[in-house]
């Protein structure tokens, strides 16, 4: 792994446990503060709405550079030669659809800022929810294309594994 990937990579997660932290902490005190005073927080649905959205788009871009995708693994073991091919061929489709889905995020975003849109209860302007989709798809889909051209010989643990299977890949005594 680059030197900078770990860094990306902590990062990504440090945001995103901040943001699942706050929320999970939101929702705690909304309970308590509902059944002991009858007192809930406003405005609770749009501020989890909020951290919910930080939370996923600002892992995504990690979950591509740590190439931890949850994985089937039907194919890799009927055919693990063709698991690579596969594997490249998926993180290529992977970036058109981020990209569309950036494209199209980034539509809406500027609607959004062109009509000051305001959320109901709180009025947060909800270009703030934009903001974390689109740093998370893009990124995703820059850490989707860094991996898509790594070199050859930094397989996933996925690949390692499938090819050091019992009777996959190599055999025979040094595998």
């Amino acid at each position: 792994m680059n030197r900078w990937r770990p860094r990306a990579v902590a990062l990504c997660g440090a945001l995103a446990g901040t943001a699942l932290a706050a929320m999970m902490l939101l929702t705690v005190a909304d309970v308590v503060l509902r059944a002991v005073i009858n007192r809930p927080i406003r405005g609770m649905f749009e501020l989890v709405e909020l951290l919910l959205a930080c939370t996923f788009f600002l892992a995504l871009p990690a979950a591509f550079l740590r190439d931890d995708h949850i994985v089937v693994d039907v194919v890799d073991y009927v055919a693990p030669r063709r698991v690579p091919v596969l594997r490249r061929l998926a993180e290529l489709v992977a970036i058109v659809i981020i990209a569309v889905m950036a494209w199209q995020g980034w539509k809406t975003a500027q609607g959004t800022l062109i009509f000051n849109d305001v959320t109901a209860d709180l009025e947060i302007p909800k270009i703030l929810y934009w903001v974390p989709v689109l740093v998370g798809l893009i990124g995703g889909g820059i850490a989707a294309a860094v991996m898509a051209v790594r070199p050859g010989s930094e397989r996933s643990r996925v690949e390692r594994a499938v090819a050091d299977a019992p009777g996959q890949g190599r055999s025979g005594p040094g595998r």
